[in-house]
């Protein structure tokens, strides 16, 4: 099984990952379970922070590091927190008190105009120096809550009804957001891209 470091402390997000990259013969490992700190992300793109944190994951590891830069874009708010989503509230905010600042700036805005969609941007890198490094995106449109439901998932999720939806993304199991989440999406565009690079082939 080959191993990968994942450029995140978010268990959410290496739950999620883990999950999806698994069958394909991929062990996802933590950077902090290598003792990796993680890097600030001080880009002002989704993608070039999926790189930042790639090539500093690879960097302090020596392996292939994957990383992604994912948020809630909402449309009402000019596309914020976007980039931000993890430290809506400041650094260091926990789910909870961004979720409630989202919901909070977004109070008497009516359903129709609360639309919004996550975006998910990875990054893979052979080594830090990678001079061509693969990278995939997913979107998973959908609106705002007037209030959270429901306890799975992670960040904004108990907010988030995907489009077409009447349930939030926390009211979904874990398979059923693992097939049609942004994350989801952009991990299948990715394991069609090492496909086609020869980095990876089906077990």
């Amino acid at each position: 099984m080959k191993r990968v470091v994942l450029a995140s402390a978010n268990s959410g997000k290496l739950r999620e990952l883990a999950t999806l990259l698994g069958p394909l013969g991929l062990e996802l490992l933590s950077q902090s379970s290598l003792g990796i700190d993680s890097i600030e992300e001080t880009a002002s793109t989704f993608l070039e922070n999926a790189l930042l944190k790639a090539r500093h994951a690879a960097r302090s590891s020596g392996l292939p590091a994957l990383a992604d830069d994912s948020g809630i874009e909402v449309d009402a708010l000019g596309g914020r927190p976007g980039v931000r989503s993890a430290r809506f509230a400041g650094p260091g905010a926990s789910d909870a008190a961004n979720l409630a600042l989202l919901l909070a700036e977004l109070e008497g805005v009516p359903e129709p105009r609360r639309t919004a969609r996550y975006r998910c941007v990875m990054a893979w890198v052979s080594t830090a120096s990678d001079p061509a490094p693969l990278i995939a995106q997913g979107t998973w449109e959908g609106r705002i809550a007037l209030a959270p439901r429901g306890s799975g998932g992670f960040g904004y999720d108990p907010a988030f009804i995907p489009a077409g939806a009447t349930r939030t993304a926390a009211e979904l199991s874990p398979e059923e957001k693992n097939a049609v989440s942004h994350r989801s999406l952009a991990t299948r565009a990715l394991v069609a891209a090492l496909e086609a690079h020869g980095v990876y082939s089906r077990p």
